[in-house]
This record gives structure tokens, C-alpha cells and sequence, in this order.
């Protein structure tokens, strides 16, 4: 996947210019947050399920090695084979040596964003292996040839017309003439063709919400079924997960659960919830004959120790990109790589640098909606905080912005001067704007007149305001006091 990141205000301009995106993102805004709320109001617990899964998490990142190595125990206990991905390209390898081990043409997928981050798409098919998406939205944006522009609802950009138009461009061999005004008619037909795929797949590749060392189990939760289509139906079903996604008990899976649907969907469960482990027994009906699960860090264990850390906590739930009002305005595809949202916003520059994803931490209103909804309690806004230190402290950001900087922290380091600077400039502002109370451009202020006006000051600054208001309210005490 090619990384525009560094491009993000490009990408924001066009975004915001896109009427049938801006359409579209319309649902995110009427859709998710309301049944977030709703879900959430239902259950008392749900604060206190939150503590448990964020100390569930901080547990097992305090001791994930150790839980990693009783997870690969316990998969190849059970016949199941552990591949350990240091890089992308670690992994891209792992999975093609399988494929050819197998001599596959054709693999069915459910929804991974690891597969996306490591590019795994493009890689088989230049390598003459056919990857098929099976999650409807994954489905749409292949045929579009996009790459999902959120982590839960990957085709939330596009509107029902454009998905109509896509299916009689590429399903050739249904009827011209076929009515497919109705959202359930478009179903219908993806089901139909999707059929087929899961019986020529060689190999199922899907990634996994928990990864569970108490069995060497992975799990994953979906509204289709069509991940148990995928691992259930080929001959060899194979798991790519970060190490991150480690849980240490079945026990604690279910506690995490309970607020990981409620915060995504509104769902109090999602549809499908599929426990895998190892291959297929011969007591079992069905089954793949070989299970693979290829680990992969990627730049995570270099985040465990840091301020970044609690990020690894993320359960990939879409919530804080939900409320985002940065996503609501211009969606997915202008973050510019995999992960959008706030917790793009800090995940991305962990993987592939703060230099490459700087704009990021910066498109933000740090009104603190992601934090407060998130449901593992990760602190998003100190985060982008922190990239933001960086990105400065590597003079990474525009110069302008720099010295800006500077000049500010110098005149805030010296109060007395600050206070006489401020008032010199709310006068002379004051001054040259009275006959129309506003302006429409500044000097150094473009970025906001560009888009509205500047009110013009009135009255003194806020520190001369208390001030003077302070001392009305001494008086005020004084003058009771005398009575």
C-alpha cells in the first residue's frame, strides 16, 4: 500500500471536496454514535468492564513475552504451526512459502487490517495467487481496487449507487437487465458470487481479534459468518495477528467482549464470535488440515517501555475514529496509510515514523471524544501530544511553525512583557477593526481567514478583564463588610 501520510492536507483539500464521500461519511456521523451511547447507557457495568480490560491488557504487555511463548506452546501443542514475523517482509514470505508449500492459486480472506498493513494483497497476486476478499465491505473496495478507509466498516466511503455500479461492471455474467435498487438485492448477489470463491480456495487467511495463551486459540468476531467460511472450508487456514493481540484466558476474552461490540457496533455481541484452534481433528466434521498462525511485531515491541505503550492496548473497536470530528469531516483514505482516526493517529508514526506521518498528530481538536469513548481507555490526545514534541523537537514541522513557537514561549517565559504585548495588540487590533468588527484576512493568520473572518477585539485582554473584575468583587466584599 502506497503511504501518502505525508500528503495529508492534499489529501484533507480533496476529501472535503468529494461530495458523494461527504455524502457518505454523513452515516458515520447519524449511524455509530448513537447506538455507542445507547449500548453502553444499557449496561451498568460498563465503566467498570472497562478497568478490567484495560488492566487485562496492561497486564499482558508487562509480561508479553512470557505470554507469547505459552501461546506458541499451546498452538503447536495442538498441531498447529507458529511462524515469528519480525518485519512485513517477514511475513509476506512466511505466507507465500505456505501457499507454495500448498501449491495454491487461490486464497478467500477475512477482514485483516495486518494483511493490509503488510500489503499482502498486492504481494500474492505478483506472485500468481488470487487473494479474495469475503467481508462485503473488503469485497466492494477490491472490486474498486481502494483499500478500506475504516477498521470496522472498510467501505464506509461509498454510497449504494457507486456499490450498484461497481457490481454490473464486474459481474458480467449476471442478467444486464437485473434489479439491484435495494440494499438487500446487492447482498444477495455478493453472497451468490462469494459462494463460489470459498469452495476453489486452496487456503483461508484470516487475522484475529484475541489470540489466547490458556489454549493457543485465536478468535474472531464478525456480523457475515464468512470468516468461518474462510478458515473452516480450505485445507490449510492461517491466522496473522500481532503480537499484541495476546489475552491470557478464555475468561478474559469474554470480559473484553462485552464492551469491544458495544463500542464499535452497538451490538451487545457481534453476530459470530469463532474460537479456532489447531487444525482439523479426526473426530471433527469439518475443518482445515493445516493451521497456521504467523506472529507478527513490525515496529510494536519497540513501542512496549515507551510513552506509546498504551497504544498496544487498542482492540481495534472504531469508536474514537466514530466520534472524530477531523474523520467525520474528511474519512479514511486522507490519513494517507492502514489506520485512520485518532488511533491512527498515534499508531501510525510508530510504525512508520513520525517524519512520514507527521500531519497526523496535528489533525486533531483535542476535544477528547476518542479518549472518553474508547474502550480500553487509552489516552489518545497525551499521545499525539507526545508526536507532536517529537515532530518538533526533530524540527520535522514547517519553520513557520517553529519560530512561531519560539516567539510565543519567549514572550510567555517573561509575563510582564506578555501582558504589555497583548495589550499593545488588542488595541491596535481593536482600532483598525471597529468600522467593520471583524476582519477578513491577517497577516500570519491566513490559515483562518482563508476560511472565515477574524472577530475584531473588543474591550481589553482577559487578564485585564479579571483583573479589573477581581478588584470589583473585592470592593463589593469590602463595602458589605463595612455594613
Amino acid at each position: 500500500m502506497q503511504i501518502t501520510s505525508p500528503q495529508f492536507k492534499n489529501n484533507a483539500r480533496h476529501a472535503l471536496d468529494d461530495a458523494p464521500l461527504q455524502r457518505a461519511l454523513g452515516h458515520v456521523r447519524s449511524g455509530f454514535i448513537t447506538k455507542r451511547a445507547t449500548a453502553a447507557a444499557a449496561l451498568p457495568e460498563f465503566d467498570q468492564l472497562r478497568d478490567n480490560a484495560r488492566g487485562i491488557k496492561d497486564h499482558v504487555l508487562a509480561h508479553l513475552d512470557l505470554y507469547l511463548e505459552a501461546y506458541a506452546e499451546k498452538v503447536e501443542a495442538a498441531g498447529g504451526h507458529v511462524h515469528w514475523a519480525e518485519t512485513a517482509e517477514d511475513a509476506r514470505r512466511i505466507i507465500l512459502d505456505i501457499c507454495r508449500k500448498r501449491g495454491a492459486r487461490t486464497v478467500t480472506k477475512g477482514k485483516s487490517m495486518i494483511t493490509e498493513e503488510i500489503g499482502l494483497n498486492a504481494f500474492l497476486e505478483e506472485h500468481s495467487v488470487a487473494p479474495v476478499e469475503t467481508d462485503l465491505g473488503e469485497y466492494i473496495i477490491q472490486l474498486r481496487g481502494e483499500h478500506p478507509s475504516h477498521i470496522i466498516a472498510p467501505a464506509v466511503h461509498v454510497n449504494k449507487d457507486q456499490v450498484e455500479a461497481d457490481f454490473r461492471r464486474v459481474h458480467t455474467h449476471l442478467d444486464p437487465d437485473r434489479n439491484l435498487e435495494e440494499p438487500t438485492t446487492l447482498l444477495g448477489e455478493a453472497r451468490a458470487v462469494l459462494r463460489d470463491k470459498y469452495f476453489q480456495a486452496d487456503i483461508g487467511i484470516t487475522g484475529a481479534n484475541f489470540l489466547v495463551a490458556e489454549t493457543g486459540s485465536s478468535i474472531i468476531v464478525t456480523n457475515e459468518g464468512n470468516g468461518d467460511l474462510t478458515q473452516i472450508l480450505p485445507k490449510a487456514h492461517v491466522v496473522v495477528a500481532s503480537i499484541e493481540k495476546i489475552v491470557p484466558t478464555l475468561e478474559d476474552v469474554s470480559q473484553i467482549l462485552r464492551v469491544l461490540a458495544r463500542s464499535a457496533t452497538g451490538q451487545d455481541m457481534s453476530v459470530y464470535t469463532t474460537v479456532s484452534t489447531g487444525p482439523k481433528r479426526a473426530v471433527d466434521p469439518d475443518g482445515p488440515e493445516e493451521y497456521h498462525v504467523v506472529l507478527l511485531d513490525n515496529g510494536r515491541s519497540s513501542m512496549l517501555g515507551t510513552e506509546f505503550q498504551d497504544m498496544l492496548r487498542c482492540i481495534r473497536c472504531g469508536a474514537c475514529m466514530n466520534h472524530c470530528p477531523v474523520y467525520h469531516a474528511v474519512g479514511g483514505h486522507a490519513y494517507g496509510w492502514v489506520y485512520p482516526g485518532p488511533m491512527g493517529a498515534v499508531l501510525t508514526p510508530s510504525l512508520i515514523g513520525v517524519d512520514q506521518s507527521g500531519h497526523l498528530p496535528n489533525a486533531s481538536t483535542f476535544c477528547g471524544r476518542c479518549e472518553s469513548v474508547c474502550p480500553m481507555r487509552i489516552p489518545l490526545p497525551k499521545m499525539m501530544r507526545h508526536w507532536r514534541e517529537r515532530e518538533f523537537s526533530r524540527n520535522l514541522n514547517p519553520a513557520a511553525a517553529r519560530y512561531g513557537l519560539a516567539m510565543w514561549a519567549f514572550f510567555a517565559k517573561r509575563p510582564a512583557l506578555y501582558q504589555m504585548a497583548t495589550r499593545v495588540a488588542m488595541g491596535t487590533l481593536g482600532l483598525l477593526g471597529r468600522a467593520r468588527g471583524r476582519f477578513s484576512s491577517l497577516p500570519l493568520a491566513g490559515g483562518w481567514t482563508r476560511h472565515r473572518d477574524m472577530p475584531a477585539p473588543q474591550g481589553g485582554t482577559f487578564q485585564a478583564q479579571w483583573a479589573k473584575a477581581k478588584d470589583m468583587r473585592s470592593k463589593s466584599a469590602s463595602g458589605r463588610a463595612s455594613a
